[in-house]
C-alpha cells in the first residue's frame, strides 16, 4: 500500500512538474492555460469534474472553466455560477475547503436543473502576490471514495504553481499590452503629423485599438444636436456597415454611460446588461464589451466615445484592460490637439504670407508703376539728352524691381506647397508655375480668404480647371506681357478673376475655351464674364456660391 502511495505522489509530482513547465509557454491563450491547470488537477487527484473560477472586480466569478461535462450538459444547466452556495463561500473565505457532501454545507444552494449530481468536493484558492486571483474547484472521487490529505497537497501544489504562472502571464501580457499601446500611439501621432483627416485616423485609433484588446467590433460615436444622442462617425469590425452613420440615444448605451461618469466602462454581456437598450438587435452575437472617452480630440473640444465588444461567450474586459484602452485614447487625444495647434499655426503663417503678398502688391507695386508712369510722362519735355536717358534708365529700374517683387509674392505664396500640400492654395500656385515657361513671364497672383477650408473638393477641382484653360488662353492667343490672377473666399461665394494686358477677345475668334469655363460656371450656379479692356487686353470674371459647390 505504502509502495503504491509512493508511487503515485511520485507520478503526480512528474505530471504537475510537466504540467508547470507547460505553463511557461507565455503565448498560450489564458483559458486554454487554465483549462489545462484544471484538467491535470482532475486527472492527479482522480477526480469526475473540475472547475476554475476566475473572480472578477464585483467579487463574483467572471470566468468558469470546467472539466467533465460535455458541452450539450453545460448548455443545458445554463448560465454559468456566479458565485453564490459553495463557491461563494471560498470567494468570501479563500481557505482550503473539502467536503464528504456539497448538499450538507449551510452556503449550499443546491443545483441547478439538468445539473449532474454531486457529493464529495475539495476547493482550495489560487493566490497571485497575495491577492485570490480565483480557486480551483474537484467533485465526485471517482469509485464514491472521498478526498484525502494527499490530495490537498497535489491541489495546492497546482494551485501555487498555477498562480506563479498566471502572474508570468498577466506582466507578459501588460508588457505586450504596453508595448502595442507605445506603437499604436506612435502611430496614430505620425498619422495626424502627415496630415491625414480626421476620420481616417479615428479609423486607425479604432482599428489599433481592437488589436491591443482582441475585440471583434469597435466604434467611435459623438452626442449629436441636443446631446441627446449619439452618432456613430467610425465603425470597424463586425457589422461595421450596419453601426456606422447610425443614430442611438445617449441613455442606454454604454458610451453614454462613459460619457457621463467620466472613466471607463464595462459590461460582461452587452445583450443581457439591463443598463444597454438602444439597438438590441445590433448587438446579438456580442458579449463583453468596454467603452472609453476620448475627451477634447473633436472640433469644438467636445468629448467622443470609443467602444469595443468581443463575440459572446468571450473572456470579460479586465480592469487593466480598461485602464490601459483608456491610457491609449488619452494619448491618442494628445496628438489630436498636437495636430489642432500645428494646423491652427500653419493657417496664422499662410494668413501672413497672403497679408505680406498682397500688401507688396496693392502697396509698393502699385506704387512703382505710379512712380515709372509719372516719370514716362515726363520725359518728353526733358531737353537734356543725358537727363533724358537716366529718366529711361530709372523706369527700366522700377519695371525690374516691380518683377522682383512679383517674384518675391510668387515665392511666399509657392512656400504654402510645403504647409498645405493637398489644398486648393497648393494647386493654385502649381497651375502658375507649369503656365509659366509658356506664358514667359510670371503672373501676379492674390488669394484672399479660406481657400484649403470653406472651399468643397468638387469646387476646387473647377477652379483649377477655369485657371488652367484661362492661362492656356493667354499663352495661346493673347500676346500678353503680364497678367494678374486674383482668387477672393469670402462666407457665400468664390471669384476668380485673370486679368491680362494682350490684344483683348477679338470678335468672330474661337470661343469654345470661354464656352467651357461658362459652362463650368453654370454647372455650379455661378456666372462667367469674358470682356475686352479699353486699356487693351481682357478681364475674366468666374464667379460660384460656396453653398453649391
Amino acid at each position: 500500500m505504502d509502495d503504491t502511495s509512493d508511487f503515485r505522489a511520485t507520478l503526480s509530482q512528474q505530471k504537475i512538474t510537466k504540467a508547470l513547465d507547460e505553463l511557461q509557454d507565455w503565448e498560450l491563450d489564458l483559458d486554454r492555460r487554465l483549462r489545462h491547470v484544471v484538467e491535470t488537477a482532475v486527472e492527479w487527484v482522480d477526480a469526475q469534474y473540475g472547475a476554475l473560477g476566475v473572480i472578477g472586480d464585483d467579487r463574483f466569478l467572471s470566468r468558469f472553466i470546467t472539466v467533465g461535462m460535455d458541452e450539450e450538459t453545460v448548455a443545458a444547466i445554463g448560465p454559468r455560477p456566479q458565485g453564490h452556495g459553495v463557491l461563494g463561500e471560498l470567494i468570501r473565505h479563500p481557505v482550503l475547503l473539502r467536503l464528504a457532501d456539497l448538499s450538507a454545507h449551510p452556503s449550499s444552494y443546491g443545483f441547478p436543473k439538468n445539473h449532474p449530481p454531486m457529493h464529495s468536493f475539495l476547493g482550495v484558492p489560487i493566490r497571485v502576490h497575495g491577492e485570490v486571483y480565483g480557486n480551483l474547484y474537484l467533485t465526485e472521487k471517482r469509485g464514491g471514495r472521498q478526498f484525502d490529505a494527499k490530495d490537498e497537497s497535489v491541489l495546492w501544489t497546482l494551485a501555487v504553481a498555477a498562480g506563479s504562472a498566471i502572474d508570468g502571464v498577466r506582466w507578459y501580457r501588460m508588457a505586450r499590452d504596453r508595448e502595442r499601446a507605445l506603437a499604436a500611439t506612435a502611430e496614430v501621432t505620425s498619422a495626424l503629423l502627415e496630415g491625414r483627416g480626421q476620420d481616417e485616423v479615428l479609423r486607425l485609433v479604432v482599428d489599433r485599438a481592437m488589436e491591443m484588446l482582441q475585440a471583434v467590433a469597435g466604434v467611435v460615436a459623438l452626442p449629436h444636436g441636443d446631446l441627446r444622442k449619439l452618432s456613430v462617425v467610425v465603425a470597424r469590425g463586425r457589422r461595421a456597415d450596419q453601426f456606422e452613420g447610425i443614430m442611438v440615444p445617449l441613455e442606454g448605451t454604454l458610451v453614454g454611460i462613459a460619457l457621463r461618469c467620466d472613466a471607463p466602462v464595462a459590461s460582461v454581456d452587452v445583450c443581457n446588461d439591463p443598463r444597454i437598450k438602444a439597438n438590441p438587435l445590433l448587438l446579438e452575437g456580442l458579449g463583453p464589451a468596454v467603452a472609453v472617452q476620448l475627451p477634447g480630440t473633436f472640433e469644438g473640444g467636445t468629448r467622443g466615445g470609443l467602444w469595443l465588444a468581443r463575440p459572446a461567450g468571450s473572456t470579460p474586459f479586465t480592469a487593466g484592460e480598461c485602464e490601459a484602452l483608456s491610457g491609449f485614447a488619452r494619448q491618442a487625444e494628445l496628438g489630436f490637439r498636437l495636430d489642432q495647434h500645428r494646423r491652427a499655426a500653419e493657417q496664422m503663417v499662410l494668413q501672413d504670407r497672403d497679408r505680406i503678398a498682397r500688401d507688396l502688391h496693392d502697396l509698393a507695386i502699385q506704387r512703382m508703376i505710379g512712380t515709372a508712369m509719372s516719370l514716362q510722362s515726363v520725359q518728353g519735355i526733358v531737353e537734356n539728352p543725358e537727363a533724358r536717358e537716366r529718366v529711361l534708365s530709372a523706369v527700366d529700374e522700377l519695371d525690374a524691381t516691380a518683377k522682383i517683387i512679383r517674384t518675391t509674392i510668387f515665392a511666399l505664396q509657392s512656400q504654402h506647397v510645403g504647409l498645405s500640400a493637398h489644398g486648393l492654395r497648393a494647386k493654385i500656385v502649381d497651375v502658375i508655375a507649369e503656365a509659366m515657361p509658356t506664358l514667359g513671364f510670371s503672373p501676379a497672383l492674390q488669394m484672399e480668404g479660406m481657400l484649403d477650408t470653406a472651399v468643397s473638393a468638387g469646387l476646387a477641382e473647377h477652379v483649377v480647371a477655369v485657371l488652367t484653360e484661362a492661362l492656356s488662353n493667354i499663352a495661346r492667343h493673347a500676346q500678353a506681357h503680364s497678367a494678374e490672377v486674383s482668387i477672393n473666399v469670402s462666407l457665400s461665394e468664390l471669384v476668380l478673376t485673370v486679368v491680362d494686358d494682350g490684344v483683348g477677345i477679338p470678335d468672330g475668334g474661337r470661343r469654345s475655351g470661354l464656352t467651357n469655363l461658362a459652362e463650368r460656371a453654370e454647372s455650379s450656379g455661378g456666372a462667367f464674364t469674358a470682356v475686352a479692356l479699353e486699356s487693351g487686353g481682357s478681364r475674366l470674371s468666374w464667379r460660384v456660391p460656396l453653398q453649391r459647390s
